[in-house]
């Protein structure tokens, strides 16, 4: 029994998630290209395998076609963007996600780069380096609104991050839970309400056909100058040649992206704009989410194996 693992950081801190593969008999294909593999990469690397623990490697038909014995995708993470999933569904082969296991995590990276952006962390870090001790007024996190496009698992804890700093909080999700807004004070809006009103807005959404490009460049056009937008989903979300345009020209305050179209991205726009922080797609990366998303990626893909 062969899987292909291709996340860099599953097993890194802990050993216990690829001694229970072994424990079951499994041979393991490690990725050794040290970075995130391709198409061709992945073509030669899972052929033979029944299953793969993927990460956000490519893994479309086309890579599946070449291992004909797959049975078994399991996602370390929860988007299933990069896989193709009508595939698995014609061929029977059985994908799961590891729900839960990192979302703290990436609502804490989510909020480090709201506090970051608002308050020039990274400028006055670069003065100072300097000698520099000339004070930069900022802006404040603390009583302003937060706009959250997707209320799922991360933007709940977004939602417990928001109450402590005592921040009004606006949302939108496809699949409204009326009584969790109610309870936690949560006001439901539409996407361009959010755009309009919200100081901040943190996008929590899968990447789908109808997610894809949501806040485009008439969406980015009702933020207030003073705005402050995150990604820690999927750069495809974002309309980013709007979105860098819009950095250049000050239109909104600020941008802080985990998650780009490409990665990491080709355009050297990105690379000059002071107002953008940047992150490695880095917000699920911490020893505490990698343990459970190894743990539980492990233990789903011996479930749908038949080995456990």
């Amino acid at each position: 029994m062969k899987v292909l693992i291709t996340p860099r950081s599953f097993g890194k801190n802990s050993p216990a998630p690829l001694e229970l593969l072994r424990e079951y008999g499994v041979e393991i294909v490690p990725n050794t290209t040290g970075t995130i593999m391709n198409e061709k990469q992945m073509k030669e690397a899972i052929a033979g395998c029944d299953g793969v623990i993927i990460g956000v490697d490519p893994l479309n038909a086309e890579v599946m076609s070449a291992a004909p014995a797959l049975r078994a995708v399991s996602k370390y993470g929860v988007g299933l963007d990069n896989i193709g999933l009508q595939y698995c569904e014609e061929h029977g082969i059985k994908v799961s996600i590891t729900a839960g296991a990192n979302s703290a995590a990436v609502a804490d990276y989510a909020f480090a780069l709201m506090l970051a952006l608002a308050r020039k962390v990274i400028a006055i870090d670069a003065k100072c380096r300097e000698k520099d001790w000339r004070k930069l007024t900022t802006s404040d996190v603390s009583g302003k609104t937060l706009g959250l496009i997707g209320l799922g698992a991360i933007g709940r804890r977004m939602v417990r991050r928001a109450r402590g700093f005592s921040m009004k909080i606006m949302a939108y999700d496809v699949a409204w839970d009326e009584a969790y807004a109610s309870a936690e004070g949560v006001i439901k809006a539409c996407i361009d309400e959010i755009c309009r009103e919200c100081d901040f807005i943190s996008l929590h959404a899968p990447l789908l056909p109808d997610t894809r490009g949501i806040i485009n460049a008439g969406r980015i056009a009702m933020m207030k100058p003073a705005a402050f937008i995150i990604n820690t989903a999927r750069g495809g979300l974002i309309d980013e040649e709007a979105l860098i345009a819009a950095l250049k020209e000050n239109r909104i305050a600020g941008a802080g992206i985990d998650a780009f179209s490409e990665e990491p991205p080709a355009n050297p726009e990105w690379y000059a704009l002071e107002n953008l922080v940047m992150g490695s797609h880095c917000s699920a990366s911490t020893t505490g989410a990698n343990d459970a998303m190894s743990q539980i990626a492990a233990e789903n893909l011996l479930r749908d194996l038949g080995l456990k």
